[in-house]
């Protein structure tokens, strides 16, 4: 089950840099990406305290959470495995890819699984193409992937 996010502490983290930030020209962004890292997301009980605390809209608040893809509302799973979708990926197989481990990790597209391991979510062109077709987890780099190399990968982690 997904743990609960919603602690005295990470909130105390939170009120710190806001602390560190305020009054700041800009200050929106470099809290947000502190809050995403405290939090693993930026969910809509994270924007109201960041609102309050800014006197800021919170729609506008929510419309630059929404609008940039490093932020998200949802907690990422522990791995997040990204499989290119650019041109050279697709056309070398990345569906395939996409498909073996939706099964294998119990996951959707832009889903976490049950467990709260892994995250699933489909990107476009990683500057990877002579290495078509790429999947990422996390940090690490997989290329030239044929669909029984999934297996192999997602039991590292």
């Amino acid at each position: 089950m997904a743990k609960n996010i919603f602690t005295q502490e990470n909130f105390a983290k939170l009120d710190a840099v806001i602390a560190k930030h305020k009054g700041q020209r800009g200050a929106l962004m470099p809290i947000l990406h502190e809050a995403q890292k405290i939090f693993g997301c930026v969910p809509m009980e994270v924007q109201k305290k960041v609102s309050e605390e800014l006197k800021m809209p919170l729609a506008e608040i929510y419309g630059v959470v929404t609008f940039y893809s490093q932020f998200t509302l949802e907690p990422k799973g522990d791995y997040v495995i990204g499989v290119c979708l650019g041109t050279a990926c697709y056309v070398k197989g990345a569906q395939k890819l996409i498909d073996k481990i939706k099964e294998l990790a119990k996951v959707e597209v832009d889903g976490t699984s049950a467990d709260g391991k892994f995250s699933l979510v489909a990107t476009r062109c990683i500057g990877a193409c002579g290495l078509a077709p790429v999947l990422t987890v996390n940090e690490d780099v997989y290329g030239r992937l044929v669909e029984s190399d999934v297996p192999g990968i997602i039991a590292k982690y």
